[in-house]
């Protein structure tokens, strides 16, 4: 074994709950454990990365990685901290986001082959789809006791709380669904050990429970901690919505942007959980940032690896040029190799005026762009001052009165961006 990966697990803070016995097992032999991921969109947020990093760590520490993606259980709902049930899915829907949910993990995990332990993907709505109500009612139900379901946490909470419309059945099944999941990968894939979040530890241990009544079986569970902010406001989320790792849904530039504005707290817990960085390196980045605090550099370093790891070195180059042409320390061209999607990121909120294409191709002087054409500025007199202090910049360059707007000066093929002093934005939108 290559490391100890329950140890990797605990020094990072990724370890909430083990199953005894568990640790033994993965040190005494390569075993195959595996992670169910819900296909309730078609790209996977950063609610998911700790799961994909458990999978991660899973390999690089010589065991077999399964990844779940719960076509059939997508249909259901999982109860387990939810108030509310929440909507099923058709098929079509479930088919798109099983497609983008396996495109977003096979850029983290090795499914080649080229591996000995090369991971699986699997979708349990393969081996559901052929079974019927009474088969599972008969084979499976028989099994696990009301008795025993009601005394998970996720059932009890839902009973207990102050919700009208209580808990349906079918989701009170899902346990048991989730269960038969794990039995089915027990038997076929010689499966031992599922992996989760800690809300997921009474469906983990329903699915041990079977294949130890079923099965006369013995295999394992481990939890990882719900990833919170210190701050109280929920991990992965801004006020725009969740941060995905599809850049279709949330631009490079957006990802590294939030990591960059992590609380001292929260980047200090980042630095674990999130990167492959080694111990060592990550108590030395963490003394170092307390020394300068100011310089931010548990921040810069995690959103680096963090956003290295999902969109690559580039990606990452861009994102930090971007990230600095709000701070002035950028150029015209600069500005201009920004795609339209994080040239809008960037300038988010800044006000905008229209201007027709032809009338830019003619030219339009500058006095006339700052007041006439944009009201960015009050007047032609306020504009005139502006330049003569030096105050206005085209693109982060500075110019002076009698320059002239023209086709030349389009970012992306359609923004002029105007400045006044060093935070005061206007952009030019050429329709």
């Amino acid at each position: 074994m290559e490391k100890n990966f329950v140890e990797e697990l605990r020094w990072r803070g990724l370890l909430h709950n083990i199953m005894p016995g568990t640790e033994e097992q993965l040190q005494k032999e390569s075993t195959a454990a595996y992670i169910g991921f819900d296909p309730t969109a078609d790209s996977l947020h950063i609610g998911s990365l700790v799961q994909i990093i458990l999978l991660m760590h899973l390999q690089k520490s010589g065991h077999k990685p399964i990844a779940l993606v719960g076509g059939a259980t997508g249909m259901i709902g999982d109860p387990s901290g939810k108030s509310n049930e929440r909507n099923l899915l058709d098929e079509a829907t479930l088919a798109k986001n099983i497609k983008g949910v396996k495109a977003t993990l096979e850029r983290f995990i090795d499914f080649s082959g080229n591996v000995e332990n090369a991971a699986r993907m699997v979708n349990n709505y393969d081996w559901m789809k052929e079974l019927s109500f009474l088969e599972f009612a008969r084979d499976i139900g028989k099994h696990i006791t009301v008795n025993y379901m009601m005394a998970k946490d996720s059932v009890k909470n839902r009973i207990s709380s102050e919700s009208k419309e209580g808990m349906s059945f079918t989701e009170f099944t899902y346990q048991l669904v989730q269960g038969y999941d794990f039995l089915h990968l027990y038997n076929h894939y010689d499966c031992k050990l599922q992996i989760g979040g800690s809300d997921q530890w009474g469906n983990i241990t329903t699915g041990t429970e079977l294949i130890r009544r079923k099965a006369q079986g013995k295999a394992y569970a481990l939890t990882s901690p719900l990833v919170t902010k210190a701050d109280g406001t929920k991990f992965g989320k801004t006020e725009g919505g969740n941060i995905w790792l599809d850049v279709k849904r949330t631009s490079p530039y957006k990802f590294y942007q939030y990591w960059l504005n992590a609380s001292d707290i929260d980047a200090e817990n980042y630095i674990k959980i999130f990167t492959f960085l080694d111990k060592e390196t990550i108590e030395n980045l963490i003394a170092e940032h307390k020394e300068a605090p100011h310089l931010r550099l548990l921040q810069k370093k995690v959103g680096e690896e963090v956003t290295t790891m999902c969109h690559g070195k580039e990606a990452y180059e861009n994102a930090v040029k971007a990230s600095q042409i709000l701070f002035g320390r950028s150029t015209a061209d600069d500005l201009k190799n920004l795609d339209e999607q994080t040239f809008l990121d960037i300038f988010e909120g800044v006000p905008q005026a229209e201007i027709g294409k032809i009338e830019l191709s003619e030219g339009i002087d500058i006095v006339d762009a700052l007041n006439e054409k944009s009201g960015f500025l009050k007047s032609n007199g306020e504009a005139r001052r502006a330049l003569k202090e030096n105050s206005i910049s085209v693109n982060k360059e500075k110019v002076k009165e009698g320059f002239s707007l023209n086709g030349n000066h389009l970012i992306a093929d359609k923004f002029v961006l105007l400045q006044r002093g060093k935070r005061n934005y206007f952009l030019l939108r050429i329709v």
